[in-house]
């Protein structure tokens, strides 16, 4: 297996265990064009202190195949998303071996705080990715894969399909087409 530039060895059993409850930096700044937004932080991602770092996760080669980006980036070089004028959050900080570790009333009150945070910077866009978190987060049971009517602000919602690699329903290709959409207008 190639290793990716700017990638580094996997994080120890006893650094996985330590990185549970550990938070990752958002990525976040005024007026984005883009603002993903993640469930919470993996155990892996968490130990890296790099957002969507595991391996098999799909978010980083869509991003890089979708053309929103200048460069392509690897996990480890996530910080210069901002360049693109992308960025990247979570609704819940804290990591976990799994997201259904996290309680409906934590992801309600993550949701709150995210409303917030999107209100604050005002993003052109914020992309959800994930259907079940936006339907648990927002209370939003029957909201579908998409562009929303719902707002917040002046923020247009997404909702798209969790990068993991567990969800074995989308390829990069996929991703990469749906991310593609969130292309500003030319």
């Amino acid at each position: 297996m190639r290793t990716l530039p700017g990638a580094r060895r996997p994080p120890t059993r006893a650094e996985l265990a330590a990185a549970k409850s550990k938070t990752v930096k958002d990525l976040i700044r005024p007026g984005l064009e883009v603002l993903f937004v993640g469930i919470n932080p993996g155990l892996y991602t968490a130990a890296i202190g790099r957002h969507f770092g595991r391996p098999g996760n799909r978010f980083w080669p869509a991003l890089n195949a979708s053309g929103l980006l200048r460069e392509p980036l690897t996990p480890y070089e996530s910080e210069r998303l901002l360049d693109s004028n992308l960025g990247i959050t979570n609704v819940v900080r804290r990591a976990t071996a799994a997201a259904d570790e996290l309680t409906r009333e934590e992801l309600r009150a993550g949701a709150a705080v995210l409303r917030r945070k999107i209100l604050r910077y005002a993003p052109r866009q914020a992309a959800f990715l994930g259907l079940g978190l936006y339907r648990d987060a927002f209370d939003r049971p029957r909201a579908r894969l998409g562009l929303l009517e719902e707002t917040i602000g002046s923020t247009k919602l997404w909702v798209l399909p969790n990068p993991s690699g567990l969800n074995a329903h989308f390829q990069v290709h996929d991703y990469a087409c749906l991310f593609r959409r969130l292309r500003p207008p030319r």
